[in-house]
């Protein structure tokens, strides 16, 4: 009987670094196979093992710049020297399809979008600890010591934007984090405001018309000001 908007949602999910929102959202994908992850362009380095055009799609400082004059990002956003963002044609087209389309965006971006995009979802995940994050962010050994403490004191303040976010979820177990994310996703596609239209089937119709027409039969008729 219902009719949802063919159109598929834009899902905004970020989380200070060290979070674990990459993981999560690869088990979200897993669990829902409609979800589609944009991939953005960045201008930093690429990091070991990671691959063009599946981790990033990773640009030069004077490319990004040359983009963000083009108007070719969605958002866009400077963290720890280099610049994010999120490539405008491929999100409208897959969304246009009916695929949702999930965006693992830094704060700055994400903040960008609610103007633009207000009716997106947006999902905060948090850690489960701050001393936990810490241990996470250590524990990759990717960066300096310095620009761990760095991420690690950017993290209190991007918590500080969490109530801008429609939804939380703590990240204490990955596979619950992303099951509670695709619960959040099909609790939306439930909203009234995302129903096309109400319809009825042609037996539905017969039903209606029978039990309205005999409604009639034994209703007398008013007129407004008759008392």
């Amino acid at each position: 009987m219902i009719k949802t908007k063919k159109q598929g949602i834009l899902i905004v999910l970020s989380a200070p670094s060290g979070c674990g929102k990459t993981t999560v959202s690869q088990i979200l994908k897993e669990q829902n196979k409609n979800i589609w992850e944009s991939i953005s362009v960045t201008s930093r380095e690429k990091r070991k093992g990671e691959q063009d055009g599946v981790d990033y799609y990773f640009v030069t400082q004077e490319q990004f710049q040359q983009d963000i004059q083009k108007g070719e990002f969605l958002e866009y956003a400077s963290f720890a020297g280099n610049y994010y963002g999120t490539p405008k044609t491929e999100v409208e087209k897959h969304l246009n399809q009916g695929q949702d389309v999930l965006l693992v965006i830094e704060i700055q971006g994400a903040l960008q979008i609610k103007e633009k995009v207000p009716h997106a979802l947006f999902i905060f995940l948090l850690p489960p600890s701050m001393k936990e994050l810490k241990r996470r962010l250590e524990s990759r050994n990717t960066e300096t010591k310095e620009q761990v403490m760095k991420r690690f004191e950017t993290a209190y303040r991007e918590i500080n934007e969490m109530p801008k976010y429609n939804y939380v979820v703590v990240n204490d177990d990955a596979h619950v984090a992303a099951s509670k994310l695709d619960a959040i996703i099909t609790a939306e596609k439930c909203r009234v405001d995302r129903i096309e239209e109400v319809y009825l089937n042609t037996e539905e119709e017969k039903i209606h018309e029978t039990l309205v027409d005999k409604d009639l039969e034994n209703k007398p008729i008013t007129f407004m000001n008759q008392k």
